[in-house]
């Protein structure tokens, strides 16, 4: 394989062989991660992968990993680490990933406002189209987010902590992988939804919230913000 390669990189340009370098030198340097040991899937070689195709992206990207490219790199990551693992063609209505024979759905989140300790799901916005009258709508999209998630059995979302550390505004960026445990999202299902009659939107918001034995919240769904 070093005879082939050196082969090729005399055939490119210099210009070429800048950005090839400076891609060798950002993988050199590697990432660093963290794993949980827990994990069926996740260990030092998955994270090493996925680790570089971080690396690769951001090498030439200014934004953070999205969702088409974050789909690719889980394949990747995950064919590395020894599993069985392929894509679904874009637009598929409900798994993106199948791995080992089990649809995954994936999902990313980089926005401005995100924070370390709430994880904000608006993809089932898209399943809001039709009436927002009343609560028995709200239900009936409700149930359209429940047949959605039964194409899949498994969800995760990938989320991006941009932090600006160079004096020149460089950023590095802090990625998480999180599984997001589709049963407690159906436990939305046994909940009232309370919409806020006094507001002066339109439609109005509705609100969902899910508490656990002792009173404690565990998510709240909402037709404005979504999961």
């Amino acid at each position: 394989m070093h005879s082939d390669l050196t082969e090729l990189l005399a055939t490119l340009s210099s210009r070429q062989l800048r950005h090839v370098r400076n891609l060798v030198l950002a993988l050199s340097e590697g990432t660093q991660f963290e794993t949980n040991a827990n994990s069926d899937f996740v260990d030092d070689e998955f994270a090493a992968s996925f680790g570089d195709q971080l690396i690769a992206h951001n090498q030439g990207s200014g934004i953070p990993l999205t969702k088409d490219k974050f789909e690719w790199a889980m394949v990747q990551a995950l064919q590395d680490s020894g599993h069985q693992a392929s894509k679904l063609p874009n637009g598929n209505p409900g798994e993106d990933v199948l791995v080992d024979g089990v649809p995954w759905s994936l999902k990313t989140q980089a926005d401005k406002n995100i924070k370390i300790d709430r994880i904000h799901i608006s993809k089932y916005m898209e399943l809001g189209k039709g009436a927002w009258l009343n609560a028995a709508d709200i239900e009936a999209l409700r149930q359209r987010m429940f047949d959605h998630m039964s194409r899949y059995e498994r969800i995760f979302t990938l989320r991006c902590f941009p932090r600006v550390t160079a004096p020149t505004g460089g950023t590095t960026y802090t990625y998480e992988l999180v599984e997001i445990p589709k049963a407690l999202l159906l436990h939305a299902a046994n909940w009232p939804i309370e919409i806020m009659e006094k507001s002066r939107q339109s439609p109005k918001p509705a609100y969902c919230h899910v508490f656990d034995q002792s009173g404690d919240p565990l998510y709240s769904g909402s037709s404005q913000v979504s999961v």
